[in-house]
């Protein structure tokens, strides 16, 4: 709704403030985010920066995906455009109230509607000012990436509550699968009922988990595994004849091979509670999940097959797989050797076809083990010391690369001598550093990013090197009042908040530079007329 706003105090006064608008935006999220708060923190910003707030459009209990039932966004928008607008200024608690838009050019699509009419757009608890230049910029364009992402960050806290109730062992969506049956129980652990395909828990403390169903189908469940480990049976062989006795799976379908493969390696059978096997996030694409990410919980219930003929199964499913001999395992790391020019567990996991790393592991004992064997010796600490020389040599080019591609757009650029410092067009600065990367124990990468406490550039640009510090991996430009503290442990995946500030290649401060060129031709033309 839209709302007309009365001020009192003198007529001078008023005349001395200039007018605003008010957006506010509450869906269900926090009551931080109610629209009180919002509207009392406005106000103060209103009052320390000498705007009166004529007008106030409110969206209740909105979300901010987009922009379809938030009327009074659209009438703010249409007022905008029509002219009708008696104020200069729109004053928003923060980036997240303009909305969480999922395309995070619709919500810069809208401001550039008010910024077109005249009308500019203040986030008032946001810690840069929007005026438009390149550092806040940059910095508004993650923040509204950020805004957009709230699901996935809603879907990651989800995510960990689901995690906990796997490891206490209750079950977790889905239907229980042939030979088994859901089961509801109170907070306390006890029995209430057994839940029918498609029915839900309707109490927010209840719990469920898996029981055995009925004799026949338990009978089938042992049937199958009877067959193929004791009598050698295939899972075709099994299907057909399951279907020759008129038995169905608990969909009242035929069996196949896949059916009866998927009892086989079910670990619900052995009373194994595991989850995320295979995942979906934010309506994207099916995901199957390395056996590591998988969340589980053993002998969480009631068994129906014992473990030591589960696990037979298991080594007959293994050895039916293509062997590597030993010197074909040699063979594909030497391929390795010649076309990276260095090992590590990630590279050979990186194989999309081939052994993994825990093939090594099992065969040879360790990778050192593996690596001895073709002649390959990591010498960590000699690498240290050489990679360390080498981005020393790298840095000038650097460097050097950078002031040209600013001059090749047209900016100017002052290089510190002492410092390497770069002040571009005379408005912001820019500190380089090359950051290699480190291979943990557990066989990860982090590459460790500091940041010049005596220089306080606005954007430090950390140029990440790849696994083998041969190459440019990528590039972040991090800005100065983003960065808490001396130092950023950035990992191969660090989440939207310092991904968002990861491009492939420099043009983006290329961009900066340009954009930063242009305001000051503007600025310069402005104080002509």
């Amino acid at each position: 709704m839209v709302q007309s706003m009365s001020h009192s105090g003198g007529e001078s006064e008023r005349q001395a403030q200039k007018p605003a608008a008010e957006y506010v935006r509450m869906s269900t999220d926090h009551q931080k985010y109610s629209t009180a708060n919002q509207a009392q923190a406005i106000r103060e910003y209103a009052a320390r920066h000498g705007f009166r707030i004529e007008k106030t459009y409110e969206d209740s209990g909105k979300s901010g995906l987009n922009l379809d039932d938030r009327e009074a966004l659209k009438q703010l928008i249409d007022d905008v455009q029509n002219g009708a607008a008696d104020f200069s200024t729109i004053l928003v608690y923060d980036i997240s109230r303009w909305g969480r838009f999922q395309d995070a050019d619709e919500g810069a699509y809208y401001e550039h509607l008010c910024k077109r009419a005249g009308i500019s757009v203040r986030y008032c608890a946001e810690q840069f000012e929007n005026d438009g230049s390149p550092v806040s910029t940059i910095v508004k364009g993650v923040k509204r990436a950020m805004a957009g992402e709230y699901s996935r960050e809603l879907s990651v806290k989800v995510f960990a509550g689901q995690r906990r109730l796997i490891e206490l062992g209750y079950r977790q969506g889905g239907p229980a699968g042939f030979g088994l049956r859901r089961q509801l129980i109170d907070q306390n652990g006890i029995a209430k009922a057994e839940l029918v395909r498609g029915e839900h828990k309707s109490i927010q403390t209840d719990r469920i988990v898996l029981i055995p169903g009925p004799a026949q189908e338990i009978e089938t469940i042992r049937f199958i595994y009877e067959a193929f480990v004791a009598q050698g049976k295939s899972e075709r062989e099994i299907a057909d004849g399951l279907n020759a006795k008129g038995v169905t799976t608990d969909l009242g379908r035929a069996w196949t091979r896949a059916t009866v493969h998927q009892i086989l390696i079910n670990e619900k059978y052995i009373g194994n509670n595991v989850w995320n096997r295979c995942s979906c996030k934010l309506k994207g694409p099916r995901v199957y999940n390395p056996r590591e990410r998988w969340i589980r919980r053993d002998q969480a219930f009631e068994s129906i097959v014992d473990e030591e003929t589960f696990r037979s199964a298991q080594t007959i499913i293994a050895e039916r797989c293509k062997r590597y001999s030993n010197e074909e395992l040699l063979d594909v790391l030497r391929g390795l050797l010649e076309q990276h020019g260095y090992l590590s567990g990630i590279i050979i996991d990186e194989l999309e076809v081939g052994p993994s790393s825990s093939a090594y592991r099992t065969r040879f004992g360790s990778l050192l083990r593996a690596y001895e064997l073709i002649g390959f010796s990591p010498e960590r600490d000699y690498r240290y010391i050489e990679i360390n020389r080498a981005l020393r040599r790298m840095y000038p080019d650097f460097i050097a690369a950078t002031v040209r591609g600013i001059g090749d757009i047209g900016g100017s650029v002052r290089q510190d001598t002492e410092t390497d410092l770069l002040t571009v067009n005379g408005e912001f600065t820019a500190s380089l550093c090359l950051v290699r990367s480190q291979e943990t124990v557990a066989g990860s990468y982090r590459w460790k990013v500091r940041f010049d406490a005596g220089l306080r550039p606005d954007i430090t640009v950390a140029i990440r090197m790849n696994q083998m510090n041969s190459a440019v991996l990528d590039y972040y430009l991090l800005p100065r009042f983003e960065m808490e503290t001396d130092m950023a442990a950035l990992a191969e995946d660090n989440g939207l908040a310092l991904d968002a500030y990861r491009f492939d290649s420099l043009d983006m401060l290329f961009e900066l530079a340009a954009r930063s060129q242009l305001l000051e031709v503007s600025y310069g033309l402005g104080s002509m007329h």
